[in-house]
This record gives C-alpha cells, sequence and structure tokens, in this order.
C-alpha cells in the first residue's frame, strides 16, 4: 500500500474515535512516516486502525540461552568491543518526559564501583516541576495506550525482547557491567537473558490472562474485561539488577498503564539503555517516562496525587514501609485504592542436614553467598551447619572463599567485582570488624576490603556460636556469610530456629540427601521463604520456572516472572450481555395454581 495524505486516508477509513499521532504511528506504522513526526500534532480527527479480525497467538516463550564468553568466542569479542567503548568515554543522560529529551542541570556522576574514579556518565536530575510533567504525560497517554489492542502493546516488548538477543545484547551487558560491577557471567543472566524472558513470558502470561473468560448460560453472553488502572502507575527500581529495573516499567505497560519510572542512580547507565532500547522497540511516548534521581523526598509528589493508581517497587523494606505509610495517609483522595506491589529485602539461608552431600553444600555455598559480591535479594547470607559436617567441609570451604579472585570485571578472570558504592562499602567494612570484635565470632575467610580503586570487599564467612547476633539478623547485603554450627541431634530445633530468627520471607535452601528431613524442613520453613530449593543455592531463579518473591518483611510476593504479577496491575469488568431481553416481570412462582 502506498503512502497516504491524511485527507485520503480519512476517506479510505471509517469513523471511529479521535486519537493523537502517537496512536497513527502504532496502529499504521510507516505508512504515515512521511507525514507525522514523533511530536506532530493529529492531522485526522477520526479514524480506526485497520487491523485483522484473527484471534492472535503469539510466540510460545522459551528461556534465552545463556551465552558463555569463553576465549575466543564471538559473544566475547563483542563484549571486549563494548566494554572498551564505554572505557573511552562518558554520555550525557536527560530525563524523558512524554517523549521529550529534558536536561535540568543538576548534573550527578555515574562511576564504575571498580573504579570508582571513572565516570561513565552524567545525568540530569529530575526535579519536583519534572515529575509533575511525568505525571501528566503520563495521564495524557494513558487513553491511546490503554484502547490499543493488547497485541500492539505486546509487539513492542517482543520486539524489545529480539533486539535485545541481538544487536543490543553486548551494549546492554556492557553497561551493566561497567555501571553495576557485574561479571560477564552475572551480566549475561541478568541484563540479557532475564529481561528478555521477562518481555518474552510476560507476554505470554497475558495472552492467558485475556483468553481466560467466564462461562454463559443460554441466551447470555458474560465476558471479562481486563482494564488498565485508572490513573499512573510509580515503579521505583534497584541498582542491583538491570532485568528488574527493565521489568518493572514494562509490566504494568504491557497491561495497558502508563508509567512514572525512576531508576536507581547507581542504575542509571544501563536504565538509559533500556529506555533507548524501548524506543527503538516502538513504544510510544509517554508511555514510560523516565526520571532519574528524583530526591527521596519528592517521591511524595507521585504518591501524594489523585491518580496514583500503583507502585511497582524494588527496593528496602523500610523504604517500602515509609511509602505504604504515606499511602495510607492518602486514601481520602485517591481516585481508586493504589496497588502496592514490592520486593524488598532478605536474611536467606542455607541450612544443611547431617546427610548433605559436601561438595554440593559448598557449591551452593560459595555461589550463593558470593556472586555479584551478594548484593542479590536473594543471596544467602546465613547458613546453619552440623558439627560433623563442618569438619568435612571447612577446609575445602576456606580454601575455595579464599580462592576466588575479587577485581576489575572487565578482566575476566575475576569471579566477583565491587560493591556498588563507598556507603555500602563502609557498612560491609564495619560488619567485619564488628565480628572481629564479638565473642563467640570468628572470620575464617576473607574479612578484609580495600577502597583505594575500587569498592572491593574480600568474600568473607563468619561463624558464631550465638545464633542471634545481629549478623543472623540483620540485611547487609554483600559478601558477609555467617554460619552457626549445631549439634547433629538437634535438626528440629534448628528448623525452629531457622524460621524465627529473620524478619525476612525472601529465599532459603536445605541440602540433605534423606527424604524424611528434606520433608521435614519444607513443612517447617514453609513461611520462612517465598522462593525454597532443595540442594541447590537459593538464588537464581528463572522466569517462567521460579516465579520470584517472599512475605514477611520482604514484600508482597506478587511473583514477578509469572501471571499473578500482571494481575496486580488490571481492574476486571464483568461484561454480561442478554440477547433477548425479559417482558414480563412476573416470575412463575406468583402464578394461581
Amino acid at each position: 500500500m502506498a503512502p497516504m495524505h491524511g485527507e485520503s486516508l480519512m476517506a479510505a477509513v471509517p469513523s471511529a474515535r479521535p486519537l493523537g499521532s502517537t496512536a497513527l504511528r502504532m496502529l499504521l506504522g510507516n505508512q504515515l512516516a512521511p507525514h507525522f513526526g514523533r511530536n506532530d500534532p493529529p492531522r485526522l480527527a477520526w479514524y480506526t486502525c485497520p487491523m485483522h479480525d484473527a484471534i492472535a497467538r503469539v510466540p510460545d516463550p522459551i528461556n534465552e540461552p545463556v551465552l558463555g564468553y569463553g576465549p575466543g568466542s564471538a559473544e566475547r569479542a563483542k563484549l571486549k568491543e563494548a566494554l572498551a567503548a564505554i572505557d573511552a568515554g562518558s554520555i550525557e543522560i536527560p530525563c524523558v518526559v512524554g517523549g521529550e529529551r529534558v536536561h535540568t542541570g543538576k548534573l550527578r556522576d555515574v562511576v564504575m564501583p571498580h573504579r570508582h574514579k571513572h565516570v561513565v556518565a552524567r545525568f540530569h536530575a529530575a526535579t519536583d516541576e519534572v515529575a509533575e510533567r511525568a505525571i501528566k504525560a503520563s495521564l495524557a497517554a494513558r487513553r491511546e495506550w490503554s484502547a490499543m489492542r493488547w497485541e500492539s502493546r505486546a509487539a513492542v516488548l517482543l520486539r524489545a525482547a529480539e533486539l535485545l538477543a541481538g544487536p543490543w545484547r553486548a551494549r546492554m551487558n556492557a553497561a551493566t557491567m561497567h555501571g553495576q560491577s557485574k561479571t560477564a557471567h552475572q551480566a549475561e543472566i541478568d541484563s540479557a537473558c532475564e529481561l528478555i524472558d521477562f518481555w518474552r513470558f510476560n507476554v505470554h502470561f497475558a495472552q492467558e490472562l485475556y483468553r481466560q473468560q467466564p462461562n454463559s448460560s443460554p441466551g447470555v453472553w458474560n465476558s471479562m474485561e481486563l482494564r488498565a488502572l485508572e490513573g499512573f502507575v510509580f515503579a521505583l527500581t534497584p541498582f542491583n539488577f538491570t532485568a528488574i529495573a527493565g521489568n518493572l516499567p514494562t509490566a504494568p505497560a504491557l497491561m495497558g498503564n502508563t508509567v512514572v519510572w525512576k531508576p536507581a542512580e547507581t542504575q542509571v547507565l544501563a536504565a538509559w539503555q533500556i529506555f533507548l532500547l524501548l524506543e527503538e522497540a516502538g513504544l510510544p511516548p509517554g508511555v514510560i517516562n523516565f526520571i532519574p534521581g528524583l530526591p527521596h523526598g519528592s517521591t511524595n509528589l507521585l504518591l501524594d496525587h489523585p491518580q496514583f493508581a500503583a507502585l511497582h517497587f524494588t527496593g528496602s523494606t523500610d523504604v517500602f514501609r515509609m511509602m505504604w505509610r504515606r499511602v495510607a495517609e492518602n486514601l481520602d483522595k485517591y481516585r481508586s485504592y493504589p496497588r502496592l506491589v514490592g520486593e524488598t529485602g532478605g536474611k536467606d539461608f542455607v541450612i544443611a542436614h547431617p546427610s548433605a552431600d559436601p561438595k554440593g553444600l559448598i557449591v551452593g555455598l560459595v555461589r550463593g553467598a558470593f556472586e555479584y559480591q551478594g548484593q542479590k535479594c536473594s543471596a544467602a547470607s546465613r547458613a546453619y551447619i552440623p558439627q560433623s559436617l563442618w569438619k568435612q567441609i571447612q577446609p575445602e570451604l576456606v580454601e575455595t572463599i579464599e580462592s576466588l579472585k575479587v577485581g576489575d570485571v572487565s578482566d575476566f578472570s575475576n569471579f566477583m567485582g565491587a560493591v556498588i558504592k563507598q556507603g555500602a562499602f563502609d557498612k560491609h567494612t564495619a560488619a567485619i570488624a564488628e565480628a572481629k570484635a564479638t565473642n563467640g565470632m570468628k572470620v575464617v575467610a576473607g574479612g578484609t576490603t580495600d577502597g583505594r580503586e575500587g569498592w572491593f570487599v574480600r568474600p568473607t564467612l563468619i561463624t558464631t556460636e550465638n545464633p542471634s547476633v545481629r549478623h543472623t539478623v540483620d540485611e547487609f547485603f554483600g559478601p558477609i556469610l555467617t554460619a552457626h554450627i549445631y549439634p547433629d541431634g538437634a535438626w528440629q530445633e534448628t528448623l525452629e530456629l531457622v524460621d524465627r530468627t529473620s524478619p525476612y520471607a525472601l529465599t532459603g535452601a536445605v541440602f540433605s540427601r534423606d527424604r524424611q528431613a528434606i520433608v521435614e524442613a519444607t513443612t517447617a520453613l514453609r513461611d520462612a521463604a517465598g522462593n525454597f530449593y532443595i540442594n541447590d543455592k537459593p538464588t537464581g531463579a528463572v522466569v517462567g520456572q521460579q516465579p520470584f518473591g517472599g512475605a514477611r518483611a520482604s514484600g508482597t510476593d506478587d511473583k514477578a516472572g509469572s501471571h499473578l504479577n500482571l494481575l496486580r496491575f488490571v481492574a476486571a469488568r464483568t461484561i454480561k450481555e442478554t440477547f433477548v431481553s425479559p417482558t414480563d416481570w412476573r416470575y412463575a412462582f406468583l402464578d394461581k395454581p
């Protein structure tokens, strides 16, 4: 079909409803490219979309294969090239509101944690005025975006997934490595594979939700509509996972919502790549508005707005509770009750039974506690090991931990990088010093830090005689694992100890070759972890396989990576149509015999 001028197009399609240039671009695609710019006002007052009437079926999702980045591989060469490009210069990152780049002049530095004198980006921090504009842009875009057929919204994420799987992969992974100090493997499983999986599987989950419809009796047609929430969604994303930063704004957007997105300042380099990727994939202006650096206190501008519809959050328990209190204070002013979806802290456990496989336990502890410097919500930070097994594994466990290389992640021989910032480095240094000074506690591996070039904390293993010390209760979010060595005969008592020690309930693992012990642990710790692992480390949840989230102080357990998460961002409407209306108000029981 040849490109058409507005007048010809208006004559060619039936009248429907007024939509702006955003919808024209999305629904009619390249046909209008010569005539409509990204922010042009609409030239057509009325039109409809010439889409087919097929009941669409999205491609079946599969988990993205993990590339190995071995010596001599093509992916390793591409990643090295992308890392060098970031090394070579610094970029300037704006806010984006309604598709418009906004330069506030309030510039802040983004540095490499492993080379903290190296500035890789400077971003324009959002102001109150920018936040208010972002709310307005989100609400303005909602009408067209929420009215668009779900297949069109899905197509944006499916295209984004394909772009990330191909030409954007090295670029995104390099930004995650240098911006967040992740190794090549940790970046690959996060900023490539998991984010691709979120976008592909969420589309599949959305299709299944839209497909579920109620039964209908004779003469009646019942249907269920899943509407976007009335208002805007506020997405507040963390530093540690690029995939979470990409999922929290796009999951609500897939379901027809529009979003104001505030990424963590220490993750802005990769967050900006996510935003650019979504633009290339066809996301219309205003659907997701990008406001990095908004001051902490200014988030109340969003929480206080009458059309605040939902919060999608990953971060600290304290911040989430603070926002929950603020929302509770505002209940009388909201148009609807806001949905609060949060994944917060964890003090994740590994408990070993005397029958546990020693080699498997060592690998589970090392990988579970120290991959990505322990900066995973799911990282193992407390362990319970029976006396007899501890005697077997201690020498090899300590030797393994001491052998782990720590340094610049662009050196692929390093197992760990640096912790994210100075504040985290200081917190971990203090926790290690406290353990050294506490009676009954002993640092048996690691225990040193070096902040001269990067914020490096050696992987540290601590033992404690007292199972209730702060190191088994509080979240440190670093490479510190505290182990309590318990008597072999105290299995049941130790299960109870694990359950009551920490306020969190995110992830946990049991190691045992005794099926009865596995059953006992699974039962006793039913409420202690939202993700529970048997003979495996408590990290590494895969989208579509282990939906992720926990309860208690760990969040609302809305299971990212499943349909349960998407359900939080829709409001259902039941529609009943009676084909032939009754014409007599009387029921049969009223008739005289």
